[in-house]
């Protein structure tokens, strides 16, 4: 079914979280239009060596996790790892491009990777803080706005995106038009979709391409705001195997974008509707829908415009859910905004 229903009130929620998400999407587009010269570096480099990193922790990871894909169908050999990983087992040292997401450019792993030698690599930063550790050291794509000061990555993740669409654009692949639109386009309701996860344990979130990169960020953003187990499976990973938890306690979020080849997701979605799992598709492919499942329904796209598009109703989803669990959302109580150790 397709769900049209109220937004969730703002007052519900942490203030500050609901200013981030006002502004994103202007400093989005204005974070296009202003990193041109160093898109265009960071495009030839990449050229260049055919080998592109991509390096981040926590949501700066799940936003590279969404640029992956694009970057290798533009034909640079791509790869998005955290930080941390790369730490305790480096990369051989070869010619490649690597660009570092920090929105602080303080977090305590991308100092640490700054202070290593780069041999043969050639090293980029893409923040949102002109003043930070990595904007200092690198030649970086800087976010328009500033810092984000909401616990749980909201604007940085469209201010991120942004910016990698102006590096694609400087590939060839014209991006200007997607980010002016997509960041115009409507919230859709979600307060339906949300009730349907008001009895569960756990979440998970999946997605192909360039939307497991979007159900990433989503687990992490539920995990931070409504302290719920919540964690995100590729569309095949959840198929195997996983699917033998499914139950009421379970829920699943699919994030299904338009596909040029098979599209899967109508029959995994049918397994967990029948496994017993409340089940939620946000369904920007265009397709028929999924049987049994929640459907927030939007038009028909792809990639680097899908994700744009999704985002700020998915951010409204998320909350929703915390808001239902958490008293003071966007409050934390263990951590901090920027994580200086490593």
């Amino acid at each position: 079914m397709v769900v049209m229903v109220r937004q969730v009130d703002e007052p519900a929620a942490s203030a500050s979280i609901f200013e981030e998400m006002r502004r994103q999407p202007e400093d989005a587009r204005r974070s296009f239009a202003a990193n041109g010269a160093v898109a265009m570096r960071i495009a030839a480099s990449a050229r260049r060596s055919g080998r592109l990193l991509l390096l981040g922790m926590g949501g700066s990871h799940s936003v590279n996790r969404v640029a992956e894909p694009l970057y290798r169908k533009v034909g640079i050999d791509t790869d998005a790892v955290a930080v941390s990983e790369v730490l305790s087992a480096p990369f051989p040292p070869r010619a490649r491009t690597a660009l570092l997401t920090s929105q602080s450019g303080e977090s305590g792993e991308v100092v640490a990777y700054l202070a290593r030698p780069s041999e043969a690599e050639e090293r980029f930063g893409l923040t949102l803080n002109a003043e930070g550790a990595l904007a200092r050291t690198l030649p970086s794509l800087v976010g328009q706005g500033g810092v984000e000061k909401a616990f749980a990555a909201t604007r940085s993740l469209m201010v991120s995106l942004a910016l990698h669409a102006r590096v694609l654009d400087a590939l060839g692949v014209p991006h200007d038009a997607i980010v002016d639109a997509a960041t115009r386009r409507a919230t859709l309701p979600v307060a339906a979709a949300a009730a349907a996860f008001k009895s569960v344990d756990a979440i998970i979130f999946s997605g192909r391409g360039a939307m497991q990169g979007i159900a990433e960020a989503a687990a992490l953003v539920l995990l931070e705001l409504a302290r719920v187990p919540a964690f995100a499976l590729e569309g095949g990973q959840l198929r195997h195997g996983p699917v033998e938890a499914l139950g009421p306690g379970l829920g699943v979020v699919f994030i299904r974008q338009a596909e040029s080849g098979p599209d899967s997701t109508p029959a995994l979605a049918a397994i967990c509707v029948e496994g017993g799992s409340p089940t939620v598709v946000f369904d920007l492919s265009g397709g028929p829908a999924a049987d049994g499942a929640v459907a927030v329904a939007f038009p028909r796209y792809e990639g680097l415009d899908a994700a744009l598009t999704v985002l700020p109703t998915l951010q409204h989803f998320l909350i929703a859910i915390a808001t239902d669990r958490v008293v003071e959302v966007g409050i934390p109580v263990r951590s901090t905004k920027v994580t200086r150790e490593t």
